[in-house]
């Protein structure tokens, strides 16, 4: 453990929790945890999915009070009631799914719950000053602060939190994955938001997935696994596997597996395919035993493609052939072709979060006879092929992680026996470690003969897992390439339409 982990760090310690502990039940989620954070510093807080990372942060945030431990603010005892009394204290959290009313302004967004008033009215004038001020120190005085939230994109409605927070004078400032909904020109954007929120002597958390934004945003980092602290320090001293170990208490080896595949005859083919709004054209065949990527920016139409075949979306044009079957055709009768969906939005569509484990992996293959032990054994199996860390096949999938929850989606698929996989950004929003079990999987599917179509923002991914990769850009699919003969930079170039795409 590097020695700056266990001590605080030099300068102006902000932030400071020491020996943290919270109990539920007969599960010890944090079990001594230290963090320290600098003025002016960015700290990034990493580890997998149910290391503690949600329980420490909403613990500084005043939706949960330890058990044990002690929080320091600037020097001084810090106990705040509930969340609201943390901000008014000087701690904000900028979650994930946003957290603003979107049928209000920007800035009646940006004064929710500390409302100046002028007697007992809403003091307006200040009200406006405030929220163009907060937006100034942001960089973004050109977004108006009368338009409702809602009509903002994700990016800006992220700046609106940010502001939110700085306006009522936030010391230390909580990132929880605040890029998995944004394009590269966004996170470049969020990067400088950081930077002057750094300068500006803000204390920043940074907590993320994706290690290379921690190696570039952040100067010192803490891991966190089974509720404990067990390693950290400078981030420039620190090499991802490293990182990566630490996550997961073994050394991870090699994260993208390649295993040569022999692609054999092709299963899915698709031409001049256009639906009601994307794609706009696309055309690519898929082979048994194969990994094919789809790259692009948010809004290509990459997932429109995706719902297209399997019979989401409705197609305008064009033909999908699978095997012997050619047309389109509703999700069911997909079902009975062989081929399985998992969708981006695993919340909404990908899961039944209010179901069992069980009932999630094998609603769409029952069979005529079922009983709840027969359903139990099928889902047990599943689980134990997958590594799925659950109590037993009848837990609520809605209190797995996120990196379990996918697994389940995945395993659904397989359960079902399908041969065409479409995976729709299978590894967002989870941890490195399952990470590494879905890609592992990926290539043990394709050894198999499975065929996989894997649409990903992640350009690491698709360079590790794929063996042919075709970018999406304005809904128009171009021609499938072996990864071998393209870079990052080839496929950036073709996502944003600056170089050719056939």
């Amino acid at each position: 453990m590097p020695p700056d982990h266990a001590s605080p760090p030099e300068g102006n310690c902000l932030l400071k929790m020491q020996g943290i502990r919270k109990r539920f039940g007969a599960t010890q989620a944090l079990d001594g945890v230290d963090l320290f954070v600098n003025a002016g510093e960015v700290l990034a807080l990493v580890g997998e999915n149910g290391a503690g990372k949600s329980t420490l942060m909403k613990t500084l945030s005043g939706a949960y009070h330890p058990d044990e431990g002690s929080i320091f603010l600037e020097g001084k005892p810090y106990r705040p009631r509930d969340p609201m009394d943390a901000r008014r204290l000087g701690v904000a959290m900028i979650y994930q799914e946003l957290s603003l009313a979107p049928h209000l302004s920007v800035m009646e967004n940006i004064v929710l719950g500390v409302e100046p008033l002028h007697g007992p009215l809403m003091a307006w004038s200040r009200i406006r000053k405030i929220a163009q001020s907060a937006m100034e120190q942001l960089g973004r005085p050109d977004i108006p602060v009368d338009v409702p939230v809602g009509r903002l994109s994700i990016a800006e409605q992220q700046l609106v939190e940010i502001g939110r927070a700085t306006a009522i004078g936030s010391k230390v400032v909580v990132l929880d994955e605040p890029t998995s909904s944004l394009t590269s020109r966004d996170i470049e954007g969020l990067f400088t938001l950081i930077r002057r929120l750094r300068q500006q002597g803000h204390a920043i958390i940074y907590i993320s997935h994706f290690l290379e934004e921690v190696k570039e945003i952040t100067s010192r980092y803490t891991v966190l696994r089974d509720g404990k602290s067990v390693g950290g320090g400078r981030t420039a001293d620190a090499s991802t596997d490293n990182i990566i170990s630490m996550m997961v208490g073994r050394k991870v080896d090699d994260l993208y597996p390649r295993s040569v595949h022999n692609p054999g005859e092709v299963i899915l083919e698709i031409n001049n395919l256009s639906g009601i709004k994307k794609p706009v054209q696309a055309g690519m065949a898929l082979r048994r035993g194969e990994v094919l990527g789809i790259a692009g920016l948010v809004g290509a139409g990459r997932t429109e493609l995706v719902r297209a075949v399997f019979g989401l979306d409705a197609v305008r044009n064009g033909k999908i052939k699978i095997g012997l079957h050619t047309g389109p055709a509703a999700p069911a009768k997909r079902w009975s072709q062989g081929v399985g969906m998992v969708s981006e939005d695993r919340k909404t569509e990908g899961l039944a979060l209010g179901l069992s484990i069980a009932d999630n992996l094998t609603l769409s293959r029952l069979g005529r006879f079922v009983t709840p032990s027969g359903q139990a054994a099928k889902s047990t199996r599943w689980i134990e092929k997958m590594a799925v860390k659950c109590r037993g096949p009848r837990q609520i999938i809605s209190n797995l992680s996120g990196g379990n929850q996918q697994k389940v989606a995945i395993a659904r698929l397989l359960h079902h026996g399908v041969d065409v996989l479409l995976l729709d950004e299978p590894t967002r929003g989870i941890d490195v470690g399952s990470k590494a079990q879905i890609y592992k999987l990926i290539d043990e599917l394709a050894l198999q003969g499975k065929a996989i179509l894997l649409v990903s923002s992640y350009l690491p991914e698709l360079m590790g897992v794929c063996d042919r990769i075709a970018v999406m850009c304005r809904g128009v699919l171009g021609p499938a390439q072996p990864v071998q003969d393209v870079t990052e930079e080839l496929i950036m170039t073709q996502a944003t339409g600056a170089g050719a795409t056939s």
